[in-house]
């Protein structure tokens, strides 16, 4: 039976998330107002290196190198350079955290096409979408912490932010989608697992997480938010205790700094839109672990209650990349 993290309070068998946990908010709106197009056609272009569809190709070739932008939206950003330092430390290149040419050389290696098409199933279509209150006393009503809706569920599948999608697709309403539209998505599919980590490396001053093997390569990075002037993170290596799948989540406001007066204990089902995602790893560092989000846009980009905080779709490439024999390590 894995460690009961102190924050969580008697957490269900199988476990139970942890210290650094936000409560989960309603993931933000998709705007009423269409975005501007991206083409497809261009992003697909392997000479375009200019603009928000050469960005979009950026993004999609790092993350299909194992080197995670974060959520693809075709903008510069800090997740972007990050995987950039990341991605041309590995390769020998110049560290510049800029998309030089030199770069664009190295990973238009990759010639597969970065937009693809898509079908949409009635699988797809039928959810079931839940809407998520703020309040977590409403949360906690509430049978599973599934997906809000259709381009939600798509933007977690395909990596991509829920407007770029729609950018991608301007003339789909995916509020109103039927099975058997063809759509265009991002192409990070169809990759090979990667092989079993040697160590894990978290690194508080660049906010990333790598995965090495024995010999100190790095196999894949990561952006992660980890911890925050109230939680700081533990520096130090520790000992993966489990890796646990669509964990529930029990709150107790008792243990959160931040907590809202009245708030009261209560238990969060399962989802994706859990405070902790998808996939809760423990650590022998008492109430502290690797865990996904609710909001993947805020990676690398805010604070946690202490824990390292990931995308859904890149923590569960850690939880199969690692087991209990691999060592985690924190530093600055």
């Amino acid at each position: 039976m894995p460690r009961l993290n102190a924050l969580a309070l008697a957490l269900l068998i199988p476990l139970l998330p942890a210290a650094g946990l936000a409560t989960a908010q309603t993931p933000a709106a998709m705007p009423a107002a269409t975005p501007p197009a991206l083409d497809a056609a261009t992003a697909n272009n392997v000479a375009t290196v200019d603009g928000p569809s050469g960005l979009l190709r950026l993004q999609v070739l790092l993350d299909r190198a194992r080197f995670s932008p974060g959520q693809i939206d075709g903008q510069p950003g800090s997740n972007q350079q990050r995987a950039l330092r990341g991605y041309q430390a590995a390769h020998g290149l110049p560290v510049t955290g800029e998309p030089d040419a030199a770069t664009w050389q190295a990973l238009n290696a990759d010639q597969t096409a970065v937009v693809a098409d898509y079908t949409l199933t009635a699988e797809d279509l039928a959810g079931p979408f839940v809407q998520i209150p703020k309040d977590i006393a409403k949360q906690a009503g509430l049978k599973s912490l599934g997906y809000t809706s259709l381009a939600e569920a798509l933007g977690e599948r395909f990596h991509v932010y829920p407007q770029t999608l729609q950018q991608l697709n301007p003339g789909v309403d995916f509020a109103q989608a039927k099975a058997g539209t063809v759509i265009k998505v991002t192409n990070i599919g169809g990759l090979p697992p990667l092989p079993k980590a040697a160590k894990v490396v978290v690194d508080k001053s660049d906010s990333t997480l790598s995965l090495l093997d024995a010999q100190g390569k790095v196999l894949a990075q990561f952006p992660v938010t980890s911890g925050s002037q109230h939680d700081p993170l533990p520096l130090g290596e520790w000992k993966i205790l489990g890796a646990y799948r669509d964990p529930t989540f029990h709150y107790n406001p008792k243990l959160f700094w931040d907590a809202k007066k009245g708030d009261k204990k209560a238990t969060i089902a399962a989802g994706p839109n859990n405070p902790v995602g998808r996939v809760w790893i423990d650590l022998s560092k008492e109430h502290y672990g690797l865990h996904g989000t609710a909001e993947p846009r805020s990676v690398g980009k805010s604070q946690s209650h202490g824990c390292v905080r990931l995308t859904n779709w890149d923590v569960l490439i850690v939880a199969d990349a690692v087991d209990t024999s691999v060592p985690v390590l924190f530093q600055e």
